[in-house]
């Protein structure tokens, strides 16, 4: 899947979530690496390597950070983090989500 189009789904993913789902999903950190780990699941039958998992990470907490107040102590200190970050250091936490649901 080229670059462009993966970028495409993943915003229309993350966009396209309703609330109740986003609720459930948000509730706790188990239930949110879970929904992670269920799309990176679905990223590698499509092909994506690690470098594309992360971008989709990325664009996830980026949502996030933005949108979305944190629910739990974990999503407080995911979201403070990612916004002292600068975008280096946004993607080396978004690769970090990636292996610790990956090593799950």
């Amino acid at each position: 899947m080229g670059d462009n189009r993966t970028n495409v789904y993943i915003d229309r993913e993350v966009t396209s979530i309703d609330e109740d789902k986003k609720d459930d999903i948000l509730q706790n950190f188990d239930r949110f690496t879970n929904y992670l780990e269920d799309k990176m699941e679905l990223g590698k039958k499509m092909g994506l390597n690690e470098d594309k998992l992360t971008k989709g990470a990325e664009k996830i907490a980026d949502y996030l950070a933005k949108h979305e107040e944190p629910r739990t102590r974990e999503e407080k200190l995911l979201q403070a983090l990612w916004k002292v970050g600068d975008t280096d250091l946004q993607k080396g936490l978004a690769r970090m989500l990636v292996r610790l649901v990956d090593e799950k």
